[in-house]
């Protein structure tokens, strides 16, 4: 707020003021001397402060905060140590396209090198991990700079932003009148760009053609509003959809065009694939997996994902909502668009994905001890229900539950995204459970991946934001033993890779949350009964067998 007795603005509150208007309601953030004006400026504009311990945990916040409302996230750290800690949060909302604002703070503005207090040169370090990186050079134009960072934010395909405020930037003061903060909804043009009509006309012109279609759909479909449009199009069409990412969930488990296990059959057996808003990486195979004889056709929000693919057959550029409603009327004008004579295709599909659960049957129902991982991720798909948003924080544990979970409503599913970053469990939480208060949070933990933010537990005990926790316990870095195993042998499978076991049920009630030990399996359901009966942040500490691996993990051509 402006002080109206001198008529005079402080950089920080025209910051305020333009997240505010950006619809910021929450920052999440790290204290530090150079970032104290950024605090007392976001209270008196009625923007929350969650305090967390680290700074990882401030921006996987944020990025969880995008994903799961829809509005951007924003974090707030302190200069050098701070804003180096957060590097990894910003570079893993790259790779999972997610909208947020870093503000890093700064010493007092000036060049680099002045060896003031913890001086480094934060642009060149948050340059190539983000959209868009500046320094805010004074305190009239910070307002317009925050918008500047909002709209690179959504320009294209979504990402983070970088701003460096210095501290007596934050501290200065200028009149009123040369302070421009723009209101809500109105310094920002909204597109939803539709494609090429032409490309539109030609991809509809090879889905009628095509016999053995199958469609992934990526986070793109859920953070540009496109399930609907996604839902009308595999149905008019009679297409078997794949989900990944934040689209998981636009299809219910149960309906008729909802796969998940014969991903990889239904690639190599394809005549026709459309990838539709997720990059097309290690997770299908970077192509490797698909039929020389398919077509594929992608269509993304960022250019660079069409262009840079020589494999494509066909591209469009767009947001996957307008698209795939184009496409579904470009194509339902035709006398025949194919759905009926696909029906063998989905019906083949429907056997390999009967096959593939038949040969995970065991692993599913097993009783042995230590619990296989199988069973586990099986139980908590029986507990999940329509209001339950599960999170994966892992390796082979979220490979596994990726196969198995299946979130049962739309944007109920979280996980890191492409980079693989472990420790976003505990921030996605929070920020899950703080802006779905009603929503019930379940998040699966590798044990390796909860170390890293674990102690955040306490920031959901303190704010009194109950979520299901579960650690697949098995002590070692699950994936990089089996790698040492299959190159250099069991001998040297554990090699500097042997951990402590962890009871982190008492770790929980160390911090005043809810914790149970599981050794049997028999014990998963109730164990998960009691956490959210609980009412309290909690962790169940499976412990798993050490020696069961995920299939991903031993198909990794690196350990060949």
């Amino acid at each position: 707020m402006p002080d109206d007795s001198q008529g005079v603005v402080s950089g920080g509150q025209q910051v305020a003021g333009a997240l505010k208007a950006e619809g910021v309601d929450v920052v999440y953030a790290v204290r530090g001397a150079h970032v104290t004006g950024m605090y007392e400026s976001c209270a008196e504009a009625g923007i929350d402060i969650v305090e967390v311990r680290h700074e990882r945990v401030a921006v996987h916040a944020a990025d969880g905060h995008a994903r799961v409302t829809g509005k951007p996230g924003c974090a707030v750290v302190t200069a050098g140590p701070g804003t180096t800690d957060a590097i990894t949060g910003v570079a893993t909302a790259l790779r999972a396209e997610s909208p947020m604002l870093l503000i890093g703070g700064r010493g007092e503005h000036g060049p680099y090198g002045t060896a003031s207090f913890r001086d480094l040169p934060q642009l060149d370090m948050m340059s190539p991990v983000t959209k868009y990186a500046a320094a805010v050079p004074g305190p009239a134009g910070a307002a317009r700079m925050v918008s500047t960072a909002f709209r690179a934010c959504r320009q294209g395909a979504p990402g983070p932003s970088f701003l460096e405020i210095p501290r007596d930037v934050l501290d200065a003061k200028v009149p009123v009148e040369e302070a421009r903060i723009a209101e809500a909804g109105h310094h920002r043009a909204e597109t939803r760009p539709a494609g090429d009509p032409e490309a539109v006309e030609k991809l509809a012109d090879l889905l009628v053609r095509a016999d053995r279609p199958a469609i992934l759909l990526g986070s793109q479909v859920g953070t540009a509003d496109g399930a609907d449009a996604a839902v009308e199009f595999v149905r008019a069409l009679n297409v078997p959809a794949y989900m990944n990412g934040t689209a998981r969930g636009t299809l219910a488990p149960g309906d008729p065009h909802h796969f998940q296990l014969s991903r990889r059959y239904a690639f190599a057996n394809a005549d026709l694939i459309l990838v539709v808003g997720t990059p097309f990486d290690f997770r299908v195979g970077i192509g490797k997996r698909t039929s020389p004889a398919a077509v594929v056709a992608r269509i993304d929000l960022d250019h660079r994902a069409v262009d840079g693919d020589p494999g494509i057959a066909l591209g469009i550029v767009g947001d996957a909502g307008p698209v795939l409603s184009s496409l579904t009327q470009a194509a339902g004008g035709r006398l025949d668009n194919g759905s009926v004579r696909r029906r063998a295709w989905l019906d083949e599909l429907r056997t390999a994905e009967r096959t593939a659960l038949d040969m995970r049957l065991p692993q599913l129902t097993s009783d042995t001890a230590p619990v296989h991982p199988y069973r586990l991720v099986s139980e908590i798909d029986e507990f999940l229900t329509e209001d339950s948003l599960f999170i994966g924080d892992g390796g082979d544990i979220v490979t596994l539950a990726g196969q198995t979970v299946r979130p049962k409503s739309r944007g109920h599913w979280l996980d890191a995204g492409p980079l693989g970053t472990p420790g976003t469990g505990i921030p996605f939480a929070l920020a899950a459970k703080r802006a779905r208060p009603g929503e019930e949070i379940v998040t699966l933990f590798g044990e390796g991946a909860f170390s890293p933010t674990g102690w955040d537990f306490e920031t959901l005990v303190r704010h009194n934001l109950p979520f299901i926790g579960i650690v697949g316990n098995n002590s070692p870095a699950h994936p990089i033993r089996y790698g040492r195993a299959a190159t250099h042998g069991r001998e040297r499978e554990r090699t500097a890779d042997t951990l402590g076991d962890v009871p982190y049920d008492k770790f929980a009630q160390l911090l005043g949350g809810y914790g149970e030990e599981v050794r049997e399996p028999a014990d998963i359901a109730p164990a998960l009964r009691r956490a959210r009966e609980s009412g309290r942040p909690s962790l169940i500490n499976v412990w798993v067998d050490p020696d069961a691996y995920a299939p991903g993990t031993m198909n990794q051509t690196l350990y060949k």
